[in-house]
């Protein structure tokens, strides 16, 4: 009835045919509005996920979804990230140190202690801005453990490099507590942050590279000290570690700030 309706009031046969169900092709598209914000927090170095969430909030009448991000920086030619939006990014979300730290435990090789096999792992934290780092070996990663062991990395960064942090970012896993209000002041390392004042965040879930900075310092450490690489007790382990990471520290040239060490990223260093 509807395409009889159409013909009577045209008189024209195409109008007996079905159109095209949805909106036509241009009206697909976002308004400009909608598609200049976009740009504007691409060139601050977002991405899709961080627009997405961005827009969501300070825009909720307007819906948007990843894919769509995706094909107007597609369309405008700005779907890969350049260097300057890189540099755009550091210095609007990490402007000083202890803006943000990242937490993460790490899985070490049975292997790892020559002849024996033994289960260890390493919690790590890491400056988001800066990119120092200091990492502790323990034997297990229950909760009070984990807590002990961010406690001590926290004392070491705060004494050697006086960093303070504001926000402490980490994924979902259970040594690291629960997003459930109720139950934080019960869970150590959740108790730990609340008593130091420190904020903590979460990764989104299934999402590692939202915590990258530490997922690349295991990487980074893999390469460089622990593969291929046996040690005689867990207490060499250790000292190695502690020497690893001065070099960290102090003389690596880094690719993500611009090739600086991550000492040089400190006032600490005289004039």
């Amino acid at each position: 009835m509807k395409y009889y309706n159409r013909y009577k009031q045209s008189g024209k046969e195409e109008d007996l045919l079905p159109r095209k169900r949805g909106p036509k092709y241009k009206t697909r598209r976002p308004i400009p509005f909608i598609e200049n914000k976009v740009v504007s927090l691409r060139e601050k170095g977002n991405n899709k996920y961080e627009i997405v969430n961005i827009l969501k909030i300070n825009l909720p009448n307007f819906a948007i979804s990843p894919s769509g991000v995706y094909n107007i920086l597609k369309r405008k030619g700005m779907n890969r990230l350049t260097p300057p939006m890189k540099q755009n990014k550091r210095k609007i979300i990490k402007e000083k140190m202890g803006q943000l730290g990242h937490i993460d435990c790490h899985y070490l090789s049975k292997s790892v202690i020559n002849g024996k096999s033994i289960k260890l792992y390493l919690v790590c934290i890491i400056d988001d801005y800066s990119r120092i780092a200091w990492a502790e070996v323990v034997e297990d990663i229950k909760s009070i453990t984990v807590m002990f062991a961010a406690l001590k990395c926290l004392n070491i960064l705060n004494d050697h490099y006086q960093l303070k942090f504001e926000e402490m970012l980490s994924d979902n896993g259970p040594e690291f507590g629960t997003k459930s209000s109720t139950q934080k002041q019960h869970h150590p390392f959740e108790r730990l942050l609340m008593e130091l004042g420190i904020k903590h965040r979460y990764t989104k879930p299934y999402r590692p590279q939202t915590n990258g900075k530490v997922e690349r310092f295991w990487r980074t450490l893999e390469e460089d000290l622990i593969r291929e690489t046996t040690f005689e007790s867990v207490a060499e382990l250790k000292e190695e570690l502690i020497q690893y990471l001065y070099y960290y520290n102090h003389e690596r040239p880094h690719q993500g700030i611009d090739g600086k060490k991550p000492i040089e990223m400190t006032n600490l260093l005289p004039n």
